[in-house]
């Protein structure tokens, strides 16, 4: 058995029953969290000294493109039109398989370094069979724990070995049967493609996929303003396609009806702060999550923009939401008298909210004896980490990736004294540079000019979609006439 043994530090578990402990010791045995207590006599074990640190569960990101982090920064100025045109049909068609390998690798360990145990890999540059399997192996290759969405998204013709839709669906159940046949830290997942971005019955085969594997499904909802593409909730709500094993991402232009289906299906939300503020998709649903009883959780989104942290993303969406719930206060010339979310809330939304989102809360998202030990410490000498009053609020407004001391993940430690174990990082950041350059150059050679998006594009695009929508209403009406 291996034992080891967090003592002295200050403990949050996350866990209404067990609460916080000022002074507490957490023991893991062979990857489980064994007990929580103020003071554990235990022989034999590896100590791992917390006096000074904030322990807490490891942070769960239920949404997050991790093979862009090899484009890291490039659509800081984008628009979301810019972001699919330059990222979707022109940067992810130069992707090798060993960029994404490499892109999936730099991305898990940027998590890992931030406190980021868990992450939904929303992966969608599987171009080729091989591209499949250098984005699972780049996750394996971390030691993070993650559920590998696969995407059935086509970047273009050229790029692509994929002759037809049922040949990636026979991908999908390759990659099912060749990685996830046993338990392990991946679990498996569906990326749906766009919904009314092609047939409806291509949508209805990729559900049925991932439903036949027990699968997690994510799926980018609501985030299009004025057009009916990555919309859908009413047609799936009408044909029993929705379900609890769904994480609807954005959301943002979403109606009561919508989300009264959402609230019924027991679907999870997922918002990426930063990206829908900066890229125009609207209001992160903070507000509409409480009105309909929804628990919400964050996600970094596109690395090409966002940083790798979700400290970042706690910060922003508790910025917006206490902005949001007193700006008619502030219209009627006056000053709320409290606030109406807390840090502690906030810092849910990574861990509990998060973790049963993605199937996972009965193993992850509090420091709960038998769940698996996917932990923390956060602390330490960083001058941003003292006085620390209010842990809560240290952890959402003043903690950095560098604060973020060390790291376990199902009882392994993955972060130690700030340095990622048995990770060169000079070496990486090399490779990194060097592939992200060859893609760029690769972009180039073709001919596309970034960001990209050409004049009237959407409105180009909206028969198509349209069209592919009018296939799900004659679905419905089926249903309903028979």
């Amino acid at each position: 058995m291996t034992r080891t043994l967090i003592r002295g530090g200050h403990v949050l578990t996350m866990d209404p029953t067990l609460g916080d402990l000022p002074t507490g010791d957490v023991l893991v045995e062979d990857g489980v969290i064994a007990a929580v207590a103020p003071s554990l006599e235990v022989s034999d074990a590896e100590v791992i000294d917390a006096a000074g640190h904030l322990v807490l569960p490891g942070l769960v990101d239920t949404h997050r493109h991790t093979w862009q982090s090899l484009v890291r920064g490039i659509c800081g100025d984008w628009t979301l039109g810019d972001y699919y045109f330059g990222i979707r049909l022109g940067i992810s068609p130069a992707f090798t398989a060993d960029d994404v390998r490499l892109g999936n690798r730099l991305g898990a360990l940027d998590a890992l370094n931030a406190g980021v145990t868990t992450l939904l890999d929303f992966s969608h540059c599987n171009n080729t069979p091989e591209h499949s399997d250098g984005a699972v192996q780049g996750l394996l290759d971390t030691g993070i724990r993650a559920a590998f969405c696969y995407g059935f998204f086509e970047s273009s013709p050229e790029a692509t070995r994929f002759g037809d839709h049922s040949a990636r669906l026979k991908d999908f159940h390759r990659i099912a049967d060749t990685y996830f046949t046993s338990d392990g830290l991946l679990t498996l997942g569906v990326s749906l493609s766009e919904l009314f971005g092609l047939p409806w019955d291509r949508t209805v085969a990729e559900l049925a996929a991932a439903r036949e594997r027990r699968a997690l499904i994510v799926n980018h909802t609501g985030c299009v303003w004025g057009s009916v593409l990555t919309g859908g909730v009413g047609e799936l709500d009408a044909l029993g396609l929705l379900g609890p094993d769904m994480v609807h991402v954005h959301c943002n232009t979403l109606d009561d009806a919508e989300w009264d289906a959402l609230a019924r299906s027991g679907g999870k939300v997922s918002i990426s702060v930063e990206t829908e503020l900066n890229m125009g998709m609207g209001r992160p649903v903070f507000a509409r999550c409480r009105r309909h009883g929804l628990a919400p959780t964050l996600s970094a989104d596109v690395i090409s923009l966002n940083s790798g942290d979700l400290w970042h993303e706690m910060r922003f969406g508790l910025g917006f939401t206490r902005w949001e719930a007193t700006e008619a206060v502030n219209l009627a010339n006056a000053m709320p008298e409290t606030v109406t979310t807390s840090a502690k809330e906030a810092l849910g939304w990574s861990t509990v909210n998060a973790a049963d989102a993605l199937g996972l809360g009965d193993r992850i998202g509090s420091l709960t004896p038998g769940k698996r030990a996917d932990l923390q410490l956060v602390g330490g000498t960083g001058i941003e980490q003292h006085p620390r009053i209010d842990p809560y609020a240290t952890l959402v407004f003043q903690t950095t990736t560098a604060d973020v001391r060390t790291v376990l993940v199902d009882g392994r430690v993955v972060k130690r004294d700030g340095l990622l174990t048995g990770v060169d990082l000079p070496r990486l950041a090399v490779e990194a540079d060097t592939a992200a350059q060859a893609v760029l150059g690769r972009v180039h050679a073709a001919g596309h000019t970034l960001p990209g998006t050409p004049a009237g594009a959407f409105e180009a695009l909206e028969p198509i979609a349209r069209g592919w929508h009018a296939e799900a209403v004659r679905a419905v009406e089926g249903r309903a006439s028979s």
